[in-house]
């Protein structure tokens, strides 16, 4: 066991006791320590050279710069929004034990048709009593708390518990195990999360960090004894890839080999309840085997990519399909695009395996995404993606405008009894947009495929802001913007449009097939620059749109964006009732045969009115309004040194 002492560095001049720098002495090496959240990190230390002379200053300058090396602190936002999304998601886990039939269950629910499917079997026992199943409702109400004893991985039986866990007692008497919780930090460096991970989630009861580089491992372990957790935090050296894909071939030869374990082996999973894919630039490498590797009974995925300069540009669209097999966008959505991108790249991997995702909470943060999706096993869930899979046609060189085109159809039909539905699988209508903008006859540019489903689950969303409150700030230092996004995330949804000619009743596919009806959002900046006319204020432009009885948000991905399900056409008749009401255009600087001189229809002046030329438009600013909640960080102002650090280099 190595030992650690410490002491304090000062500079040579004797300065004064507030600029001492505290150092740890381990095996005759020195160390800084950085601390974030309850994980503190040990940081090779390198003295001033003697000769020189050493100012308070410039020590601490020298420590920084040499701790910027291995934490950058910029991506606290990302960890501290991470341990609160898990904390979330294992409380709605470990709140409902998991019975150990449960996917005898969920196979048999699938099997079912919506109205009325097979009747169950009788169990071939004795008929269960009512005390009996109180009993074992009682008894599977056992929660984590057994495990949040650190160092121990399972609670020793209570005395009273003596008789449940004999061989011989009834299935209904015996106490179930506790709650086992794994996650896995694949690209770990430092360790910095598993640390965090380790003593912020009481329910843990291990968390693998695993690093390719010899140094980062010993570094892991270093500090996973620094911080009293070595019990807990298991470091592994290896390929991210090589680890996970290790957990699925042992799962499958297990599974294969009847022989040795019989048909109804009950041997345990080894997949993570949780990993975390937080590498420096893409993750599409890893995607495949994480999905493989995580539970497929609900297992959360966590995924970074800081590689915005493929997924959200048009600069690499060769890369960007190679990667997440999609061509992004040039815009000033293209930031949700890489979103959508990312989400199909996952769900392509996934549904290769049976596998379907659901996206709980997907965030554009500064240069990089941040994704959380829950893997599930579900090969009739997964029948819905190429419908839940879309192209888009963008206006990218003119006024901005799209048009999305789904690659399948999801259709609801009513069943052959009558009294209920379910979902038929077909090709799309062709779309016919044709090379040029409806609007401003620009050219038109394809992107995708892509992601068409919702971003986020507002229930996921909510449970980690009812739980926010009780986050400590000293802890959770980024608390407010963590409080500003998310709120700003659970608004961006709109209601779906409602279609008076479905009268189908609802089923349990239906949320299997929900798109999102009114993807990406845009700014009033490029639509008044396409238009050459003053920007509306925010608003008047609401309040136009809000009295012409339209919904309007905003996205989380850009500060002054909105989003809104009012069409292109309603848009631009906005726009140019704002330049006939309020500002007008010189239209001699208008050239023509140019965007705006389509959008303002300058040479349409003898074309016939339509139903959207009609409407009234009124820039109610007090209609416009936000009523959002007030005083949140939505949008955080890049701070100094702002953007991804150097790519570590190991041996």
């Amino acid at each position: 066991m190595a030992t650690t002492t410490t002491k304090t560095t000062a500079p040579p001049n004797g300065s004064a006791s507030n600029g001492d720098i505290q150092t740890f002495v381990r095996d005759g090496q020195e160390f800084t320590q950085v601390k974030e959240g309850l994980g503190r990190i040990l940081v090779p230390f390198s003295k001033p050279d003697p000769a020189a002379k050493a100012t308070t200053k410039s020590i601490t300058k020298s420590v920084e710069e040499q701790q910027s090396v291995f934490y950058n602190p910029i991506q606290q936002f990302n960890r501290d929004l991470t341990v609160l999304a898990i904390k979330a998601y294992a409380d709605s886990l470990l709140s409902k034990p998991r019975p150990a039939n449960a996917k005898h269950v969920a196979k048999r629910k699938r099997d079912k048709s919506d109205a009325a499917g097979p009747h169950p079997k009788r169990p071939a026992g004795p008929e269960t009593t009512s005390d009996s199943r109180s009993d074992a409702v009682d008894t599977s109400s056992v929660t984590a708390e057994s495990s949040e004893v650190p160092g121990k991985e399972e609670a020793a039986p209570r005395p009273q518990d003596a008789d449940a866990t004999q061989p011989d007692a009834p299935e209904a008497l015996k106490a179930p195990p506790a709650p086992h919780f794994t996650i896995l930090d694949a690209l770990s460096a430092t360790g910095l999360r598993a640390l965090r991970y380790a003593q912020e989630l009481p329910f843990v009861t291990s968390v693998t960090a695993n690093d390719l580089t010899p140094s980062a491992v010993d570094a892991i372990r270093r500090n996973a004894e620094h911080n009293g957790v070595e019990s807990k935090v298991i470091a592994t050296q290896g390929d991210a890839r090589a680890h996970m894909y290790h957990i699925v071939a042992d799962e499958a030869t297990r599974d294969h080999d009847r022989t040795k374990f019989g048909k109804k082996s009950k041997i345990k999973s080894n997949r993570y309840n949780v990993i975390d894919l937080d590498p420096y630039g893409t993750a599409a490498p890893f995607l495949d085997a994480a999905v493989n590797a995580v539970r497929d009974d609900g297992g959360l995925l966590c995924v970074t990519c800081t590689d915005s300069g493929v997924w959200a540009s048009n600069g690499y669209p060769e890369k960007a399909y190679s990667l997440y097999g999609g061509i992004p966008i040039k815009g000033s959505y293209s930031h949700e695009v890489g979103l959508r991108l990312v989400l199909h790249a996952l769900a392509k991997s996934a549904a290769i395996n049976g596998l379907a995702i659901k996206p709980l909470l997907s965030l554009s943060i500064d240069y990089y995404l941040r994704i959380f999706v829950k893997i599930q096993k579900s090969p009739a869930q997964v029948k819905f993606l190429a419908g839940k899979t879309m192209n888009v046609y963008n206006c990218d060189n003119g006024c901005g405008a799209w048009n999305i085109q789904l690659l399948a159809r999801n259709k609801k039909v009513l069943n052959k009894s009558g009294n209920g539905a379910y979902y038929k699988h077909g090709l799309a209508m062709a779309s016919t947009p044709g090379p040029n903008c409806s609007h401003c006859d620009s050219k038109m540019h394809l992107a995708g495929p892509m992601y068409a489903g919702p971003l986020h689950s507002p229930e996921f969303i909510k449970k980690i802001l009812h739980d926010l409150p009780s986050a400590p700030s000293e802890i959770y230092g980024t608390k407010p913007r963590i409080e500003g996004m998310l709120y700003t995330a659970l608004e961006e949804s709109i209601t779906p449009p409602h279609d008076p000619d479905n009268t189908l009743p609802a089923c349990r596919e239906d949320e299997f097939a929900a798109i999102e009806p009114y993807p990406f959002y845009f700014h009033p900046t490029n639509l008044a620059g396409a238009m050459h006319c003053v920007c509306p204020d925010e608003d008047s432009f609401r309040g136009a749109l809000r009295s012409l009885g339209y919904e309007v948000t905003r996205s989380h991905c850009k500060g002054g964006s909105l989003k809104t399900n009012a069409s292109w056409s309603v848009i631009w008749h906005v726009m140019r009732e704002w330049t006939r009401q309020k500002f007008p255009v010189k239209t001699e600087n208008i050239k023509e045969n140019s965007p705006a001189y389509k959008l303002l229809r300058l040479g349409d002046a003898n074309k016939p009115q339509d139903e959207i030329d009609k409407l009234e438009v009124v820039f109610d600013k007090h209609l416009g309004r936000d009523r959002s909640k007030q005083g949140l960080i939505r949008y955080q102002s890049n701070p100094d040194n702002w953007g991804p650090q150097s790519r570590a280099k190991g041996h």
